[in-house]
């Protein structure tokens, strides 16, 4: 498959679960539910009623009335079965984008267009009537229409998720970038684990259990998303809302690194090099200066005596809250102000029960950074202290966004 026709199927899939992102943010009851993957794509359940909903994306193709009369027959199938007393009776809808083609549909549509244009196929040069087979009279098939909606003009993929990231910064009120790397990605991850799963009570979600589950503030490294903004644009985005303008304020910067299970010393050297250098001020002139922390929660203690007789070799100052040989961690040693005399270009700390002894101590304006691979290895609950969470999946990715 060509990158053009993967990045096509991948925008199918996304327009999808965008849909039924958009439908639960509209449910006008927090304990309405959607069920992915049910009858149809996406089951609506309110207090009142229930509609199963096909939802398909033809950017490139022309609307042909073929392109939805399997669809059509597979729900006159099921409301076969609502007639038989079998199954609950619902709603129908099904909803897609065209290239062109929409002026082919006039609605509403009729029984005898229904049956002609829907019902009466060919197969294997043998002509079916799809009704005929189940038993459907024309009054059967005139009480179908009214409980189906056909909607071929739906929204341009673009338009579908601006609304979504509209409605998303209404829903946490928060600014753009917010709404579409957070709560969207965590809305399009969300969905993504609800349509995989095999047990069908497991695709059912309400709005108010929706909301909560998305309702974190990290960035996800979602292949999906990646794929549609590609990674460079995504790094930069995310150097531009948190990393642009770093260095012109003299805050106390905390970058928490999670290490991947194989990992060199160099890496991690460079990596260093590059914070201290974006986030350190040591000039003579400047009347406030400063050096960022730098914390690796999961580096074995053999590996970070290493790191540091390495920066000690190469003349790259730096403290560990350890004054002496044998010593404790001392909050007081670790905060020692950079300077251009002392020339400290990092402060390292061992382990995430450091940093939690440090932020409470410190007065001056904290930021926490934190990049990890799965899950956050630390939880700041202090709202006063900036906090970024970025789930990588390569460790070189970092030098991309600081």
């Amino acid at each position: 498959m060509s990158n053009r026709s993967a990045t096509d199927t991948i925008k199918g899939y996304f327009y999808q679960f965008d849909y039924s992102i958009a439908k639960i943010l509209n449910l006008p009851k927090d304990s309405d539910e959607i069920v992915v993957e049910g009858i149809e794509d996406i089951d609506i359940n309110s207090s009142t009623d229930e509609t199963a909903i096909q939802c398909k994306y033809y950017a490139k193709t022309e609307y042909n009335h073929s392109v939805i009369s399997k669809p059509i027959r597979l729900m006159l199938d099921h409301f076969k079965s609502v007639k038989n007393g079998t199954t609950p009776k619902i709603k129908y809808q099904l909803y897609g984008h065209y290239k062109s083609g929409q002026s082919k549909l006039t609605l509403p549509i009729s029984v005898n267009f229904l049956k002609e244009n829907f019902l009466t196929y060919t197969s294997s040069k043998i002509k079916h009537e799809h009704h005929t087979k189940l038993g459907l009279s024309d009054a059967d098939l005139q009480e179908f229409i009214s409980s189906l909606k056909i909607d071929i003009n739906a929204k341009e993929y673009q338009l579908q998720l601006t609304d979504i990231i509209s409605s998303l910064s209404t829903t946490f009120s928060c600014d753009t970038f917010d709404a579409e790397y957070y709560f969207y990605n965590n809305a399009l991850n969300e969905i993504r684990k609800i349509a995989i799963e095999d047990n069908i009570s497991n695709r059912k979600i309400s709005k108010r259990d929706f909301i909560d589950k998305i309702n974190k503030k990290k960035v996800l490294f979602n292949k999906w998303f990646l794929e549609l903004k590609g990674l460079k644009n995504y790094h930069k985005e995310l150097k531009d809302q948190h990393f642009r303008t770093l260095n012109k304020s003299p805050f106390e910067r905390f970058f928490i690194i999670e290490l991947p299970i194989k990992h060199n010393l160099s890496e991690i050297k460079e990596i260093i090099q590059i914070i201290s250098k974006h986030y350190s001020n040591l000039s003579k002139r400047e009347p406030k200066t400063f050096c960022p922390y730098i914390c690796f929660p999961n580096i074995k203690d053999s590996d970070l005596l290493l790191l540091k007789d390495e920066l000690f070799k190469e003349e790259f100052n730096f403290i560990d809250g350890k004054p002496y040989s044998g010593s404790k961690f001392y909050t007081k040693a670790i905060k020692t102000e950079a300077s251009y005399s002392n020339q400290l270009k990092i402060k390292i700390i061992k382990d995430i029960t450091e940093v939690n002894e440090l932020l409470p101590s410190i007065s001056k304006t904290k930021q926490v950074f934190h990049f990890y691979f799965k899950n956050p290895l630390i939880t700041i609950s202090d709202t006063g202290i900036k906090n970024v969470n970025i789930q990588i999946s390569d460790l070189n990715h970092i030098k991309e966004i600081i």
